[in-house]
């Protein structure tokens, strides 16, 4: 198991300095029952439809929004951001004015938090803030609004984006005594795998 594990570390991504490294190591299709598929995609669905993923999964309105523990409701970000069509504040005020590309995924509470990558919105036809769980569901396991991945393709994707410091990285440590998403990363991705593994079911 050690070598397997070792054999796939060397040969997935190279990771950033301080974010864990983690496998994605798929099930045979077919191998998971709907039964558990349905429960890894409700475990899937308690991630990304936390504030530190949903906030910034936003529809062409290119409104980032602020919302969880830290604020009485949801509502759009402060300061009249807009991530507009570049999706990265070019418009008007960039992202990077505020979300610094740094080193570390660390930062002060009430500062910016930053990534290890330029910041950004996800590609518009990426929006799930405020999908209940059935359509969030429905949109993940659509290649027209997930990216143009399978189930493998979106756990390699979590796996690649987080092994630069990028934002799936982020939401489970975002620094700032900031709440992160549930379960952890491998975790998550094991999630997807057995949602996959299952044929991505969707509850009702």
């Amino acid at each position: 198991m050690m070598r397997l594990l070792a054999l796939l570390l060397m040969t997935g991504p190279a990771w950033a300095e301080g974010v864990m490294p983690s496998i994605v190591a798929p099930p045979a299709a077919g191998s998971v029952s709907t039964a558990d598929g349905l429960a890894a995609w409700d475990r899937v669905r308690q991630v990304v439809s936390h504030p530190r993923c949903a906030n910034c999964h936003v529809g062409p309105d290119h409104l980032p929004m602020w919302s969880g523990p830290e604020y009485p409701e949801p509502r759009p970000h402060g300061m009249h951001v807009s991530g507009g069509d570049s999706r990265m504040g070019v418009e008007t005020l960039p992202c990077a004015t505020c979300h610094v590309t740094a080193s570390t995924l660390e930062s002060d509470p009430h500062q910016a938090p930053n990534a290890m990558i330029l910041w950004q919105l996800p590609p518009v036809e990426m929006a799930w803030f405020g999908l209940d769980g059935p359509a969030l569901c429905r949109q993940l396991r659509d290649p027209q609004r997930n990216g143009g991945r399978d189930w493998v393709a979106l756990a390699e994707h979590l796996r690649d984006d987080a092994s630069h410091g990028g934002f799936v990285a982020w939401g489970f440590a975002p620094g700032g005594g900031r709440e992160p998403a549930p379960f952890g990363l491998q975790a998550h991705i094991d999630d997807v795998l057995k949602w996959g593994a299952a044929g991505q079911p969707c509850p009702e």
